[in-house]
């Protein structure tokens, strides 16, 4: 199977057993609490962020990958631009204490999730008009104006992003061969003076010990974890069956956004999500596959961060639920709901799918 080919049928698979499972755990919330809200509310909202992701995303893909980086620079000043628009009042939506969305006739957007494709996009850009070696100085200079975007969002705040776009520059700087003298000795200096500041604060400890136990704050950071495996480990091997699950009714809350592998977990069991875990291997190697025969540098540098962008989110967010790793706002792609990080993701599955063409193109051009 083509690697285009094998990218669209595992997302679309993905996201329609997402659509299932969205309209599966909203409804029964809604049946719960005797809520006069529709049960199908979530579910065409889903679908219109679809549509409206396939909409940008066929615009790109005829836009080209090659033009997103021409203008990546601008687009990112924008993007930071609507990154300090969540803090004005009456345009941004403060949700569970953080101001991440604008609000616009009825519908929420995420700046964050936006700038998750310009920053590296910008990057590349960059780097591609440099000539070898890189200066330090430039380097830093670079690193400081893109480190813009990434602060605020840390006000906002989301330290799940951040991380993800932390983990993108150092794969970025990897495939770019940038001396690791510039960021891997520094980057390691940070974590280890950072780390051990940390874990002077006492709330970092509390956190650390509601990680590894749970059970020792039900009624607050553990209950979500605790709950989730639950969900999980009642599942066995064979789920309890579409539609069956217990823990979608209040007992873990929000399980249509960060949790809702839990939920796919307890009805389809052990052999749903290692079905689900080889969708996003599927698309992980398909990815990878279109970045190495891309036909230019910067077509294998921007399918190789897409990829690991939507991977490394996949696995967080695995991780997250099997409480293998601790307990963070992170959707999982093409599947849970989440209206910006969608339309983002289908936008990177469009960039790739044309990277793969023009791969494609030049090939044929070649044996022509």
């Amino acid at each position: 199977m083509r690697p285009q080919l094998a990218l669209i049928v595992s997302v679309a698979i993905l996201f329609a057993f997402g659509l299932l499972m969205v309209f599966n755990t909203t409804s029964a919330e809604i049946i719960d609490r005797s809520s006069e809200a529709s049960t199908h509310a979530s579910l065409f909202k889903q679908i219109v962020y679809a549509m409206l992701g396939v909409g940008m995303g066929s615009a790109l893909y005829k836009w080209g990958y090659e033009s997103l980086l021409r203008w990546s620079v601008p687009l990112l000043v924008g993007g930071t631009v609507l990154l300090l628009l969540v803090f004005v009042p009456g345009v941004g939506q403060t949700i569970n204490g953080s101001r991440r969305w604008i609000s616009l006739l009825g519908y929420t957007f995420q700046p964050s999730e936006c700038v998750k494709i310009l920053i590296p996009a910008a990057y590349i850009h960059w780097y591609l008009h440099q000539k070898p070696p890189i200066a330090w100085k430039n380097f830093f200079k670079v690193c400081g104006l893109l480190a813009i975007p990434v602060l605020l969002i840390l006000l906002e705040p989301d330290n799940g992003t951040a991380g993800i776009l932390f983990s993108i520059f150092v794969v970025l700087f990897f495939l770019s061969r940038i001396r690791p003298i510039y960021w891997a000795v520094p980057l390691c200096l940070l974590l280890c003076i950072g780390g051990t500041l940390a874990y002077q604060l006492p709330y970092v400890k509390s956190r650390i010990q509601v990680y590894l136990h749970p059970e020792l704050d039900l009624r607050g950071k553990g209950h979500q974890p605790h709950q989730a495996k639950i969900a999980a480990g009642s599942g066995g091997v064979w789920g309890r069956g579409l539609g069956e699950s217990l823990q979608k009714l209040n007992y873990l809350p929000e399980a249509r956004n960060d949790y809702i592998a839990a939920i796919f977990a307890e009805e389809t069991g052990f052999v749903g999500i290692l079905g689900l875990i080889g969708l996003y291997v599927t698309f992980t190697f398909s990815g990878l596959a279109i970045a190495l025969s891309a036909r230019d540098k910067e077509g294998f540098l921007l399918g190789g961060i897409l990829t690991y962008m939507i991977a490394s989110q996949a696995f967080l967010n695995l991780g997250i639920v099997s409480a293998l790793l601790p307990s963070k706002g992170m959707t999982l792609p093409f599947f849970s709901q989440g209206g910006s990080s969608l339309i983002v993701n289908i936008c990177a599955l469009f960039l790739l799918l044309n990277i793969a063409k023009k791969g494609t193109a030049e090939v044929g051009d070649v044996q022509t």
